[in-house]
């Protein structure tokens, strides 16, 4: 399948969804844009869709998805960067007035920030703690040189 990933915009990866709202051999049945990277981001616009139909189907208004507690601490990390950005910048120059590469330094370190927090609560989060253990590691071969007999140290 051609084309970008309805959730995410990356290039699809022959993921697809059938809108069986339509009948068999009705080309409405296939949109062709409603493609996808992974099935993670179709299962996530499965979510939505499902959502959609339902709240379609009763006359009532489709629900926005929040922002979790910890999205919400990755979002406030990126005041930092913007701050330290916008100071290289100037606080004076509204943010119309940026240029594009200024703009881009902007997004970028915000992105940046943003990504590096996720990361590292994930990274944080990927092995729950337990009680009377050591943490564990990610890396188990990161001390291996000190390890090899035939080396002096």
């Amino acid at each position: 399948m051609r084309g970008k990933c309805w959730v995410c915009s990356r290039q699809a990866r022959g993921l697809g969804h059938t809108d069986n709202r339509h009948p068999i051999g009705d080309a409405k049945r296939y949109p062709l844009d409603w493609v996808f990277c992974s099935r993670r981001c179709q299962d996530i616009f499965h979510q939505m869709y499902g959502r959609w139909v339902d709240a379609h189907k009763f006359g009532q208004e489709v629900e926005m998805i929040d922002a979790t507690d910890i999205e919400r601490s990755a979002m406030r990390s990126c005041l930092r960067a913007f701050g330290e950005v916008a100071g290289d910048i100037g606080f004076d120059k509204p943010l119309g007035a940026y240029s594009e590469k200024e703009a881009l330094r902007v997004i970028d370190a915000i992105v940046t920030r943003y990504t590096e927090t996720m990361v590292a609560h994930h990274a944080e989060a990927k092995y729950p703690p337990v009680r009377g253990m050591k943490p564990t590691v990610d890396d188990p071969f990161a001390d291996l040189e000190s390890d090899l007999p035939w080396e002096t140290p």
